[in-house]
């Protein structure tokens, strides 16, 4: 089936910042508590509409958001700014709940062998977690985005059945999910094969759809056209391209926020986002990590 090919006055984009919180997960050099909330508060200053602060998991696991309480409650949040923080389980939904955040993702992975490295349980009792995580939240009144991790292949097991990725959101849906996602964990995906899930998913279910694509092999926004001219509106960016899965053995990073809004702008599709005030922000971080990032927008000094 054809879907029109969405309309500016129409469908604005939503993109949602990760750096944050994936962007930094698998970095070295741990960033200290303000260098977090300057880097959010720049991200806000730009227009980000929706950005991932960070996640309530064990610190042991992942020690760059061992400080995640003390970041959101350091922020002096923006009014009609979404701020989310990731959780695992209900003990991570009631860390960020007493820090006062009041939207939420909880993923589970459609690999057994990822779901292990990742969580350290099986996929069933990943979903069963997860499931409990979005009923409880919605009971207490948090926005949930519930999502499925390697939906589009697994760097461990490699394809992944789409009716697994299908059965899996169904569960996260019938919970109360308010917004699915499907995360491309290992940079798996390529256009046909994302054409495809998301037009099974936006012909069987009718919550929000959003798409967290990696860049690993250079598809990202190959992958994110394909979608949106399905009409998906929803993407996962990371500034400067930073992020991957720590649990993934050389994992690449997300698609450079920069570059996603320049694609959406290039095509007349507007965002909200300052493409040269989000430029400067890829030059904070490369400052803190002492390297050159993957985000090609202004390389060349071109501004189209």
């Amino acid at each position: 089936m054809e879907r029109a090919v969405p309309k500016e006055s129409a469908v604005p984009t939503l993109i949602e910042e990760t750096a944050p919180r994936d962007g930094l997960q698998n970095e070295a050099r741990v960033l200290s508590v303000q260098e977090k909330i300057r880097l959010i508060v720049d991200l806000v200053d730009c227009g980000v509409p929706r950005i991932q602060v960070g996640s309530f998991v064990s610190p042991r696991a992942v020690r760059q958001m061992a400080d995640t309480k003390g970041v959101v409650r350091g922020l002096k949040r923006k009014e009609g700014v979404v701020y989310r923080a990731l959780v695992l389980n209900e003990r991570g939904l009631e860390r960020a709940a007493a820090c006062g955040v009041d939207h939420v993702a909880v993923f589970i992975s459609a690999s057994e062998t990822h779901s292990l490295r990742n969580s350290g349980c099986e996929v069933k009792e990943a979903l069963r977690r997860a499931e409990s995580v979005v009923r409880r939240a919605k009971a207490d009144g948090i926005a949930v985005q519930a999502g499925v991790m390697n939906a589009f292949g697994c760097r461990f097991e490699g394809s992944i059945p789409e009716n697994r990725v299908l059965r899996l959101a169904a569960v996260l849906a019938e919970a109360g999910a308010d917004e699915l996602c499907l995360a491309d964990t290992a940079g798996c995906a390529n256009p046909r094969h994302t054409e495809r899930l998301v037009e099974i998913f936006l012909t069987t279910f009718s919550v929000p759809l959003a798409l967290h694509l990696h860049d690993t092999f250079g598809f990202g926004l190959a992958n994110v056209w394909a979608a949106w001219k399905l009409g998906v509106t929803r993407f996962d960016g990371a500034c400067g391209g930073l992020g991957g899965c720590p649990f993934i053995p050389e994992a690449a990073g997300n698609i450079p926020t920069e570059d996603l809004v320049h694609l959406f702008h290039a095509m007349g599709v507007p965002t909200g986002i300052d493409l040269e005030r989000l430029s400067a922000v890829r030059g904070f971080l490369e400052t803190a990590f002492q390297r050159k990032l993957p985000g090609r927008y202004g390389r060349t000094g071109c501004r189209v």
